[in-house]
């Protein structure tokens, strides 16, 4: 079935019934009237109306490109046929066209309705206008019908959207606040303007660069640790041995250094701290605390037995 047509389909069927005043009056004549007509001649509020419904039809499924707008039903067939959607093989949901003289000459079309289905030779439809007054349901034969238009096969042009408060973009001279000229005073041919436009390009690349690179240097600054996360041992009795300190290095120099240590970079720190305690325990790795404590320990005891001996072997004056 013809999406398109289907969806006709559904609005027809919805509105089966619906018959024409007394004076050929239909509420499908007043809507061509006053939305389609560019006169608003008041004549199609009781004119024929089997195109009219159709064209109300269109309106109501969101169709109107893809099934046309008429009240002709020549005009409409002529339609279809200037957009590759006419032929003469009957499908459900195209619109059939009608010369009830049997010609198929378009220009005598005199009437049109909607396929519901095909059922061999005999053509069922939904018409409207039908039997000169009513929206009903029809059987035709292929004698009367001389073709058929296929809304699903109209191509719709989709114009680019542009959004309304979209402006166009800057010419050069509106940015350099001046027309581009040449250096006799002479206005620069259009040949001219892309160098002027390479170099505002490049100009605007570096600002660019530069905002994300200060973005980068805040971020890295933000993640930096406000004090110094290094550990620093101050000397103390483990260093046995002076260290020899260079002529023209004094301790004063020593204690300025320290507190202008900068901060290691925070990639750097655990490869800081392996190789500080490195050296640290290289230097004192040779020192045996425990063996120098015995051996003063030893010392102290052999002093102590010995005097206790000398005053034990003196002669008593009691």
């Amino acid at each position: 079935m013809d999406p398109i047509g289907k969806k006709l389909l559904e609005i027809a069927e919805d509105n089966l019934g619906y018959t024409e005043k007394g004076d050929g009056y239909t509420k499908f004549g007043d809507w061509w009237t006053k939305t389609q007509d560019s006169d608003h001649n008041p004549y199609f509020k009781t004119a024929p109306w089997c195109d009219m419904f159709l064209a109300w039809a269109a309106e109501k499924a969101g169709v109107e490109d893809q099934a046309g707008q008429f009240a002709a039903t020549v005009d409409h067939a002529k339609w279809f046929e200037k957009h590759d959607a006419w032929g003469t093989k009957p499908e459900p949901g195209a619109l059939v066209f009608f010369d009830w003289n049997g010609s198929n000459d378009i220009d005598q079309i005199d009437h049109v309705g909607l396929v519901e289905k095909v059922d061999g030779k005999t053509i069922h439809t939904i018409e409207a206008n039908a039997d000169g007054y009513k929206l009903m349901r029809k059987k035709r034969d292929m004698d009367t019908i001389v073709g058929f238009g296929y809304p699903g096969k109209v191509e719709v042009k989709q114009e680019k959207y542009t959004p309304k408060h979209a402006a166009p973009a800057p010419k050069v001279e509106s940015l350099t606040g001046a027309s581009p000229r040449s250096q006799t005073g002479e206005k620069t041919s259009t040949a001219e303007l892309p160098a002027q436009e390479a170099l505002l390009t490049g100009a605007l690349a570096f600002v660019l660069c530069g905002t994300v690179a200060l973005a980068a240097g805040k971020a890295a600054a933000a993640k930096a640790p406000t004090a110094s996360p290094i550990r620093v041992r101050k000397r103390g009795k483990h260093h046995r041995v002076p260290v020899q300190m260079p002529v023209d290095l004094t301790p004063a120099d020593l204690d300025a250094a320290e507190n202008e240590t900068t901060v290691m970079p925070a990639l750097s720190l655990a490869a800081a701290h392996e190789a500080e305690d490195r050296e640290f325990w290289g230097r004192i790795a040779h020192f045996e605390e425990d063996d120098e404590l015995a051996f003063w320990d030893s010392l102290h005891a052999e002093s102590t037995l010995s005097s206790a001996s000398k005053y034990a072997s003196a002669p008593s004056f009691r």
